[in-house]
């Protein structure tokens, strides 16, 4: 009979991994993961410092930049990740992350080829169709390698593709800007991901696959069933909540930065542009490609780290971590649109990622022990549902109407800074939803 771990809910079976001696991490495997997910953010944050350029010349709006940026990415991603998360309970998820990948790099070649605001729309909206195959997934593999005393660790690693593929597409835009024009970035940043589908594909294997030792009772149930039963756990609904308020303050402020900086720090940019040597779109591009990425990628590790430090407190620790992150950045997110200098804005900046990629492992280590074994690849879809069905869809759209709507009515050039630090109020609101999630956790582990 499978016996039940008491702590967490989730059978012993599955604190094993599948493919090998227990607790053993196959390392090419997260790695390789990784690494979808660096592309995955790499399409996705190109756009960053690529949105100045691509306003002018398809002449578009703030909120058209805003709905690029987020909506029509979100669009369908949300939509197409619930059942996309039942193959990944049931099926084989390996060559669904394959698929996935060839799809949105794919679909990033044809960013490049927009000729104005409609094809760029429904490019962007092909990019989330492809997106929303990988993290469910991955995650659901994840949590089959790795035992729980080192989950939050190894998705902290996953997780590591945030701030890597923020570094990547904003210097990789930044420099081909300076070179070239918008269009090949996009050309270039989406033709390696069809290289990594196929050798993802031939590299992995489905766990599944490999053994006959996994729990032959725990059928995976309907969607219906699936949903009521995660939905059913207060804690959860906090912990999606929390989240969609964190995906709203970062990409909201994100998908403007490049805008920021060549509107309201124009010369100090060219300053430092020119003692560096190179292009301003080349300078702003690296500068921060560097802080997201070397910022965004300690906080992601060390928050998996102190999460996995505080297993012994179950979920309520892993939240504990994630409302103290998100509680420490929401202020520094506030000042940063808002200092008088480029040198602190970029400095504030990087406080703020390094805090919130902080959260970003705890919560996902809490949604796979929380979730019963054969729900995870639906409970990450879910939560990114809620992440991107509100955060990414509304955070870029809002801060940009809200420049449009305050640059007509005092003029532009305070009116993207206020609309950005307006934007960050929500990362309170995830704070408490943290704070009280830890409250509900007894109350799920119970079901």
């Amino acid at each position: 009979m499978t016996q039940i771990d008491q702590h967490s809910g989730e059978p012993e079976l599955s604190r094993r991994t599948t493919v090998g001696r227990p607790d053993s991490i196959p390392k090419l495997a997260i790695i390789l993961l990784m690494l979808a997910y660096m592309f995955n953010m790499l399409d996705r944050q190109i756009l960053t410092i690529l949105a100045e350029p691509i306003k002018q010349d398809l002449q578009l709006a703030d909120w058209q930049i805003g709905a690029i940026s987020g909506l029509a990415f979100a669009l369908l991603y949300t939509i197409a990740g619930i059942p996309l998360s039942r193959i990944a309970d049931s099926g084989n998820r390996v060559r669904m992350i394959s698929i996935a990948i060839a799809v949105w790099s794919a679909f990033t070649v044809t960013c490049g080829l927009a000729r104005n605001f409609t094809d760029m729309l429904l490019a962007r909206i092909g990019v989330g169709v492809g997106e929303a195959g990988c993290t469910p997934a991955a995650h659901s593999l994840i949590t089959d390698y790795v035992p729980r005393e080192k989950r939050a660790s190894a998705l902290a690693f996953y997780q590591l593709g945030t701030p890597l593929g923020a570094l990547a597409g904003l210097v990789l835009g930044g420099i081909v800007l300076s070179v070239l024009d918008w269009r090949w970035a996009f050309f270039l940043a989406g033709a390696p991901g069809i290289v990594l589908a196929i050798i993802l594909f031939l590299a992995l294997k489905e766990p599944r696959n490999l053994t006959d030792t996994r729990d032959t009772s725990a059928t995976s149930p309907g969607w219906k069933e699936a949903i009521l039963t995660l939905m059913s756990k207060k804690g959860f609904w906090c912990i999606c909540l929390a989240s969609a308020c964190v995906g709203f303050v970062y990409f909201g402020q994100s998908a403007f930065l490049g805008s920021l900086y060549f509107r309201t720090h124009g010369e100090a940019l060219a300053d430092f542009a020119t003692q560096a040597g190179m292009p301003p779109s080349a300078f702003l591009g690296i500068a921060l490609g560097v802080i997201i990425g070397v910022c965004g990628g300690v906080g992601t590790l060390l928050g998996g780290r102190l999460a996995d430090q505080m297993t012994n407190q179950g979920v309520a620790g892993y939240l504990t971590v994630a409302a103290a992150s998100t509680a420490i950045a929401a202020p520094m997110y506030v000042a940063a649109p808002l200092a008088p200098n480029m040198a602190l804005s970029l400095t504030l900046i990087g406080f703020a990622m390094f805090s919130q990629s902080m959260s970003y492992a705890p919560t996902y280590a809490a949604i796979q022990t929380i979730a019963p074994p054969q729900m995870r690849g639906m409970a990450v879809a879910i939560q990114i549902l809620f992440v991107n069905g509100i955060g990414l869809a509304f955070g870029p759209l809002i801060v940009g109407l809200m420049s449009d709507l305050l640059g007509a009515i005092s003029g532009a050039t305070w009116s993207l800074r206020i609309s950005m630090a307006l934007a960050t109020t929500p990362a309170v609101l995830a704070a408490i939803l943290f704070v009280l999630g830890r409250r509900f956790i007894k109350g799920d582990h119970s079901d």
